[in-house]
């Protein structure tokens, strides 16, 4: 079955990369959460995403269809770790401003419960609100599984809804014990074997 072409990005995209993003998450409850006020809740989480994207095109895999309505940002965590993002805090505070104690606490529960065993972790997979339900999310999945398979390594994510939980599980990942925003908002962590382990 073929799917959209699916093509590497390069640090040119970055901005609009994070705008994807913030685009296909600003409904999640997560999100409300993270920024309540809703007149600024895409540029605040766009300013976000991008500290992440850029950390990404250095340190990580950045693809999207040929459109850009799909992306998915890929860190590996195998071998030695990468340094974290250039200047995180002062530019967490630019962007994210009064809601920066919520971007640290999510950050924090992310930190804790990240499994150490090497894998590749899929940080975002985001497409454009009018075209979910085409199988442009399966796309991204599938390229980057080939990739993984034929190396033999494992994948993880937090998914951050049920409908997105299912999708993954559809993919061969398995969910481990959510956790949860001070709200009850869970997530949902899962890990993939690859395929023929």
């Amino acid at each position: 079955m073929s799917g959209p072409a699916i093509e590497r990005l390069g640090p040119g995209e970055t901005r609009a990369v994070a705008a994807r993003i913030a685009d296909a998450f600003q409904v999640l409850a997560a999100t409300v959460w993270l920024v309540p006020e809703a007149s600024k809740r895409e540029a605040a989480l766009t300013g976000h995403f991008e500290i992440l994207v850029d950390h990404a095109m250095r340190h990580g895999l950045v693809y999207g269809t040929a459109d850009r309505a799909g992306v998915a940002v890929w860190f590996p965590q195998v071998g030695e770790p990468a340094p974290p993002p250039a200047d995180y805090d002062a530019r967490l505070a630019g962007a994210c401003g009064e809601w920066i104690d919520r971007f640290r606490h999510l950050d924090a529960l992310f930190e804790a419960h990240h499994p150490h065993d090497e894998h590749h972790h899929l940080a975002f997979l985001a497409v454009a609100p009018q075209r979910q339900g085409q199988g442009i999310g399966t796309a991204l999945l599938r390229h980057h599984h080939a990739v993984l398979d034929a190396e033999q390594v494992p994948a993880y994510l937090e998914a951050s809804s049920e409908s997105s939980r299912d999708l993954y599980a559809r993919h061969g990942y398995v969910g481990r014990e959510p956790f949860r925003l001070p709200d009850g908002t869970p997530f949902f962590p899962m890990w993939r074997e690859p395929s023929g382990r």
